[in-house]
């Protein structure tokens, strides 16, 4: 009674072949653009969207990326804190201007090409860009590898990736501290980065960056792409054998993964920190918690990735303010307590339900068809 397909009837092949084919599923999907947009930002106050929703934003971004390349085309990676890193430190680059010497003549001498500063909206989808390319060069190794000796090249290219941003002293301008701050960029006349910020202005840049990139994905998913990534995943010399091109599918998949990613690093550094130390933001520990929001969340699904970042992000805001708020107890046995039942739930999910919060939301949208029949 709540939820039914009686009396949709499609008259053609792309009415039934559209993002969201039931009527109620696109009624709610406007609904809830309608309230993301007309008026939670002027609910909003500046506890809510540092503490809540900005990371869930961003972390939905990243968990998307990931969930492409593990859920969709079954590619194991450990990478993504590196590859957050490389959106990050390449979306500074953009907007402070970056310096490039191209080497001139035969007596090796060489000019300087500065590129100027840039709008912050090009600085983060060229983060994005630049993380696709460092995406598509870790990922020939899946060409060749798969399963642990795929996560272990990729865990590797998380410690590479950590340890140059760390060395090499260009990609955060030769400051003496090693971190990166983002400098003040406007967008329409709003601040979107920088100390002056309005809590409405940093929410809806990046609510437009996941609603985008989420029909993107979710479209991609539906489509040929889609399919290929699915068969390579299910089995890949059967899929090899049927016409898909392995090299294709798997250096597709690690590039629109990795833009994805290097987006959500870009706008983790630039619009919800400001200021960041590689080692510190983007270690091993950010690629865990991208992992965890997916296997949480379910595998090959993007509402499991929204799920997944929401449950990673509120979580934490919850024992601490009902332990530390309200029990009164230490703030490190709070944290612990944290990593103690993410640990045991991700047991619980692998167990009891590998597809995850996903797959409990299919079964309770199939109760809520048949209600109040029993078949």
């Amino acid at each position: 009674m709540l939820y039914r397909e009686v009396g949709d009837f499609k008259t053609s092949y792309k009415a039934d072949g559209q993002t969201f084919p039931i009527a109620f599923d696109r009624y709610r999907y406007y609904a809830v653009l309608l309230i993301a947009f007309a008026l939670v930002p002027f609910l909003l106050n500046d506890y809510w969207v540092k503490a809540i929703v900005l990371p869930f934003l961003i972390y939905s971004i990243a968990a998307i990326g990931l969930n492409i390349l593990t859920g969709y085309c079954g590619q194991v990676s450990l990478g993504s804190g590196g590859f957050m890193a490389v959106g990050a430190y390449s979306c500074y680059k953009f907007m402070t201007g970056m310096d490039i010497w191209l080497p001139f003549g035969e007596n090796g001498e060489s000019i300087q090409y500065a590129l100027p500063p840039l709008n912050i909206f090009f600085s983060v989808i060229l983060g994005g860009f630049t993380t696709a390319l460092v995406g598509i060069l870790f990922g020939l190794p899946s060409l060749r590898i798969k399963g642990f000796y795929l996560a272990v090249a990729t865990l590797a290219a998380q410690f590479f990736l950590v340890w140059l941003f760390n060395k090499w002293s260009w990609t955060y301008n030769y400051s003496a501290s090693g971190q990166i701050t983002a400098p003040e960029r406007l967008l329409f006349g709003q601040a979107i980065t920088g100390p002056s910020t309005e809590p409405w202005a940093t929410y809806l840049f990046c609510l437009v960056f996941v609603v985008v990139l989420a029909l993107v994905a979710r479209n991609l998913t539906r489509g040929h792409l889609g399919r290929s990534w699915m068969a390579i995943r299910d089995m890949d010399i059967a899929a090899e054998i049927i016409g898909v091109n392995p090299m294709k599918a798997k250096l597709t998949a690690f590039a629109i993964s990795s833009f994805y990613i290097g987006i959500a690093g870009a706008l983790l550094f630039a619009v919800y920190l400001g200021a960041v130390e590689v080692g510190e933001v983007y270690g091993i520990q950010k690629s865990f918690l991208v992992l965890f929001m997916i296997i949480i969340g379910g595998l090959g699904s993007i509402f499991g990735s929204f799920a997944g970042a929401a449950f990673m992000v509120l979580l934490p805001v919850l024992l601490k303010n009902v332990l530390v708020g309200q029990l009164g107890w230490a703030t490190d046995i709070a944290a612990h307590l944290e990593f103690a039942i993410v640990g045991a739930l991700i047991i619980v999910f692998l167990i009891a339900e590998p597809h995850g919060l996903a797959q409990l939301w299919r079964v309770i949208k199939e109760k809520l068809r048949l209600w109040p029949f029993p078949h």
